[in-house]
C-alpha cells in the first residue's frame, strides 16, 4: 500500500476516534454527526479540517494518568472564568471603582495632612 494512503487512513480514524469522544460542547462549528459524515466522506480534508477548527483545545492544568480519579472530577467543577471573558462593561465599572476609590483615598490623606498642619 502507498504510504499516503497508510496515513489519510491512519489519520481519518484517529479523527474519527477523536470527534465521536467528544462532549457535544467541544465540538465547534457544526454539530458532531455532521464533523463524523465530513470525516468519512473526504477523509484526508475532513480529518484536517476536525483537528484544525471542529474541535475545542482545551488546556490542562497537570497532566493526568489513565487510573487518576480527577479525569471523572473535572467535569463535575465549573471551570474558573478566565480574566478575558469579563465584558467590556465590567471591566469598564472595575475600573470606575479603582477610581473612586483611589480618590476616597486622596481625600483621606489631604483631611489627614490638614488635621496634622492644624495641630
Amino acid at each position: 500500500m502507498p504510504i499516503l494512503a497508510v496515513l489519510t487512513l491512519a489519520v481519518m480514524v484517529v479523527a474519527l476516534i477523536d470527534a465521536i469522544t467528544r462532549r457535544d460542547d467541544q465540538v465547534k462549528h457544526l454539530p458532531k454527526f455532521a464533523w463524523v459524515f465530513f470525516i468519512v466522506l473526504l477523509p484526508l480534508i475532513g480529518s484536517i479540517l476536525w483537528f484544525a477548527i471542529g474541535r475545542e483545545w482545551e488546556q490542562r492544568r497537570e497532566p493526568l494518568t489513565f487510573g487518576d480519579p480527577r479525569q471523572w472530577q473535572r467535569d463535575a467543577e465549573p471551570a474558573p472564568a478566565a480574566p478575558s471573558a469579563r465584558t467590556t462593561e465590567q471591566q469598564i465599572a472595575d475600573l470606575e471603582r479603582e477610581m473612586y476609590l483611589a480618590d476616597l483615598e486622596e481625600q483621606v490623606r489631604r483631611r489627614r495632612a490638614e488635621g496634622d498642619a492644624s495641630n
